[in-house]
Formats: C-alpha cells, structure tokens, sequence
C-alpha cells in the first residue's frame, strides 16, 4: 500500500497543502506547532475517519472557517482509491461526511479503505496507562481489517448503553427489555472477544519475539488477552455460554451497583515481564521498550492479514527515546512499504534512502 498523494484545506493551520510523498520512509522535520501532528492526524484520518488527538471534531477546522477538507489517493492490491473527508462545522453541531472515488459512503464504509498504525507520544502509557488504552488498540486496529467486528463492537456499545441507562433509572426498568439487552450483549460480545483473543494470540507472537531480539532474550515479555469473562476455548458456544452465566451471576449486583458489570467493555491485555507485572515492577526503560515491541507486532499482524503492509505513522515519539530504543524501533519495523515519521530534528539510524521534508508555518518543503 502506497499514499501517493494527500491534499489539505483549511484543515488545522493548514490552508492549503498539496503533497505527494514517496515509498519508503517520509520524514517531516520542523519545530514544535509547525504543522507535524497535523499532518499525520490527517492522513490517518484517511484510514480511520477519526483523529488520534481528539474528540472534537469541531477542533479540526481551521479557526475562524466553517469547512475542512482531506483527500488522498492510494495505491492498494485492488487499485487506485481516491479517499476524501470533509468537516462542516457550524454554530450548532459538526459533522464529517465521507467519500470513495468520489461517492458518498458511510463511515462503516470508509473505515479500513485503507490501513494505517500509528504511534504517537500517548501511546508510551500502553502499559501503565487505563485498560481503555490497550482496549482501543485493539478496537482501531481490528476494526480497520474486519467491517464485521466495527459493526459487532458497535451493535454492542448501542445494547450496553440503553441497559446502563435501565440500570441507572433514566428509564423505567424492565426485565423483559433487560432480557433483550442481555441477549444482544452476549451475541455481539461474543464475536468481539473471539476476534480479540485471535489477534491477541498474534500480536503475542510477533511482540514477544521482538522483545526477544532487542533486549537479546535477557526479559521475557509475555502479552496476553485478558477477557473480563473467562471462557473455557475460542468456540462461539464456551465464549456465549460464558457470558450468559457471568451476566445471570452478575445480575443483582448490577442492580444494586446501578452499572454493568460484566463484558467485552472490561477487557484488558495482561502484560508482564519475567512473570511480573510490567505496570507495577517495570522501569520507565523496560516500559517503553515493550510498548514499542508492541505497535511492531501491531503493524506485522496488520501486514500479514491482509497481505498488504498499512502506512506507519510516527508522531514525534522518537525523541521520547533514547538513542538505543529508537534505533531498535526503526531496525524493528523491518521491511515497510511507507512510512511516515515527525520529529524537531532528524533522528539517528535513519535508514538509507529516507525523504526528508521541512515543515514551517504549515509549508512542506522537500530538502
């Protein structure tokens, strides 16, 4: 897969850009508040539909204009795909429209057009951070390859907020509506932690055996699905009858406590190191190097799926580093089709063939 081409208006501080970058390794050099993030926020736009900095879309319009506007073009196994997203704001509300080869699509249409992984600075709290961190890498990136899991995770995320609302009185209960609810969790919710526990036995591969390399089999990291409701094998009959008996078992509490206690919403990765959790007896070092071992397996499974390579996206993480880890990082991604990397100032071990691009005031210049 190959972006041959992205084109900006009125998108950030950007008023209008038009860029055509290169295979292999692109790289945006410039001062803070420059337009760096900007410009991978957009392109990732392109694969996702979503920023990966904030929720307000409202915020991506540049100030003081009403319409923002990407566009892009790729080159993927199926052909050339022209990918657009406008953002209208108004006094009111914000809404994001979206486009393929020039017609109208919904956003469960778009999502995945193309496939992209990021790694921006947020992402250094994978470990430490809230299960909710590591549940979103799975969601992003499952949901990218798989129309039918955006549309089981969403059919889920519906059901589970209309039974929070019954269970916290903004409507009347009902124990036949709730029955309803419950049966809607378990089939969506079913399919959700089947396609987490198959990636996750992957991304535990390809993680693992990075981490083995870089730190030459001195730490054992181990990475592994964590289900909120455990269940006996990966077959649709253990994973739902599992998740019928914890809801039947959870169901007084959940009245009493006036929340949902039990699903796929809870779910987590469990990492550890030599046994040990790596949130609570990792240093910062150990950390960042398993979050990086991480989102290497993340972009290799991604690949090996779909037999085609997602864009690489790095939003100035490599100066969090040290010399020795960003080095590894960029050695680890191995043979990528294209990839885009920001940083103030170039980085070390770059390899060789690298484009390299000056971003000022929103202006990208080839150097």
């Amino acid at each position: 897969m190959q972006l041959t081409r992205v084109a900006l208006s009125n998108f950030r501080n950007y008023a209008l850009l038009d860029l055509e970058p290169v295979a292999g390794l692109n790289v945006f050099v410039g001062q803070n508040a420059q337009g760096k993030s900007n410009l991978l926020e957009a392109i990732a736009m392109l694969g996702t539909g979503k920023s990966f900095r904030t929720n307000r879309d409202a915020d991506l319009v540049r100030e003081g204009l009403e319409l923002a506007v990407v566009r892009g073009d790729a080159e993927i196994r199926a052909g050339i795909v022209h990918l657009g997203c406008t953002v209208a704001k108004s006094a009111r509300s914000t809404r994001k429209t979206y486009t393929i080869n020039g017609q109208g699509v919904r956003y469960a249409r778009f999502l995945g057009s193309i496939r992209v992984v990021t790694f921006v600075p947020a992402d250094l709290h994978l470990v430490g951070g809230p299960p909710t961190l590591r549940r979103a890498l799975l969601n992003i990136a499952l949901a990218q390859e798989d129309r039918t899991y955006y549309h089981e995770l969403a059919r889920y995320q519906k059901a589970l907020q209309q039974k929070s609302a019954m269970l916290r009185g903004i409507v009347s209960f009902d124990p036949d509506l709730l029955a309803i609810y419950d049966h809607a969790l378990v089939e969506s919710g079913t399919v959700v932690m089947l396609a987490r526990n198959h990636f996750v036995s992957e991304l535990k591969r390809e993680a693992e055996r990075t981490h083995a390399l870089w730190t030459k089999q001195a730490e054992r990291l181990d990475v592994s699905y964590a289900p909120n409701v455990p269940f006996d094998a990966p077959t649709v009959e253990a994973v739902a009858g599992a998740f019928e008996r914890r809801l039947r078992q959870v169901a007084e509490a959940e009245r009493v406590r006036r929340t949902t206690l039990a699903g796929p919403h809870r779910d987590d990765l469990a990492l550890t190191l030599d046994g040990h959790p790596l949130a609570a007896y990792g240093s910062q070092g150990q950390q960042r190097t398993a979050v990086l071992a991480l989102k290497v397996a993340e972009y290799a499974v991604m690949r090996d799926r779909s037999n085609e390579a997602p864009l690489l996206l790095l939003d100035d993480v490599l100066s969090e580093l040290d010399r020795e880890r960003a080095a590894a990082f960029l050695a680890g991604i191995g043979e990528y089709a294209q990839a885009f990397v920001t940083a103030t100032h170039l980085p070390d071990g770059l390899p060789g063939g690298a484009s390299v691009f000056e971003i000022a005031n929103a202006t990208v210049r080839a150097c």
